[in-house]
Order: C-alpha cells, then structure tokens, then sequence
C-alpha cells in the first residue's frame, strides 16, 4: 500500500469483505490472520495503520473510543458488506470464465521475490484488462474489471493461501490506482 493518506481503507475494506462473503474461500484461517496483523480492518478502522493520514499535530486521522481506534464515518460498514455481497455473487459467475492458466501464472508472479510490487501490479492489470475483453458481459467496464481483481485475488489466495497477504495488498493497489473514483461512487 503505497498511498500517503488513508484512501486505500475503502479498497481494503471492500476486498476483505469480497474475500469474506465469497463462496469457495479456501483460505479464511489466512484471510482473518489479515486482521490481527493490522493489514485489515478490526472493527471501525480500515487497512494500515502506517496509512492513517498523519495530521499536522503529529495524530493520526481518527479518534480513540472505548480504547480503540475509529475512523471517521468515511466507510460505512454496513453498505460496504451490501455492496461487496452483490460483487461477490457476480464474481461466482466470472469465476468459471477464468481459465486455470491465468491464475497459475500469476500465482508465479508473486512467488517471483525478484519482482517489485509495481511489476507484479502490472502483471495483475494485465490479467484483469484481458480477462475483461474475454469475458462478455453487459455491466460497466468498471465493476468487470473490479469484480475480476477479487475473484482472482480468490482463485490465486486458493490455489496457494501462503500468497493472500502479498496479492491482497497488490490487489488494493491496483484498485487503488485503477478504479479508486468509481469505487467512491458506488460506496457514496
């Protein structure tokens, strides 16, 4: 997660509720592992805590209630679980499209240690854009290329669970970088 601010919470919290309400997730054990590292949301409180935007007082964004850290009403939960359900239903029927070789590939991308972050995000673009061409569909070019990010985050956190922290946080990039308005849109 390479953004100064707090902006990614939103990507963040989407994808980890995708993950969460996904049929067919294999590695939930790994997936809520993501919490107690401090990668994903606990309760209020969305991604990094390095990525809480710093105040010019030297304070993170946010405020401490009952002892813990709450942001502000940025993201509200409830429609981010609404909104990541829907994408998730739409992400089992685009799952079937995905050809076996495209998750294995890059399932090899991110065991490559030698790429950067930036590399294997474009390795990601690269997949989502041509599975986006390949696959019919009738919805926003948009929400395609949102819903195909996550449903291969999935496949390729199912086919191997020791890569979910490293395409997580390279699948919020890359919706950070590729699709962070129409996101805003769709949660506002």
């Amino acid at each position: 997660m390479e953004q100064v601010n707090g902006s990614v919470r939103m990507e963040c919290a989407l994808l980890y509720t995708f993950l969460e309400v996904s049929s067919d997730c294999k590695f939930k054990e790994e997936l809520h592992s993501l919490q107690s590292q401090g990668i994903v949301p606990l309760k209020g409180g969305y991604c990094y805590d390095d990525e809480v935007e710093l105040q010019t007082d030297g304070n993170r964004s946010g405020h401490l209630q009952n002892g813990e850290l709450v942001f502000d009403p940025e993201v509200n939960e409830e429609v981010v679980r609404i909104i990541a359900a829907q994408l998730a239903e739409i992400g089992d029927q685009f799952d079937k499209e995905i050809k076996a070789r495209v998750v294995n590939d890059l399932v090899q991308h991110f065991l490559n240690e030698n790429l950067s972050g930036e590399e294997i995000t474009q390795h990601m673009s690269a997949a989502v854009e041509g599975l986006a061409r390949a696959i019919p569909s009738d919805m926003e070019q948009e929400k395609a290329m949102l819903v195909l990010a996550m449903v291969l985050t999935k496949k390729i956190a199912n086919t191997m669970p020791s890569l979910l922290q490293r395409v997580f946080s390279t699948t919020v990039n890359y919706i950070s970088q590729q699709l962070h308005n129409y996101i805003v849109r769709m949660l506002r």
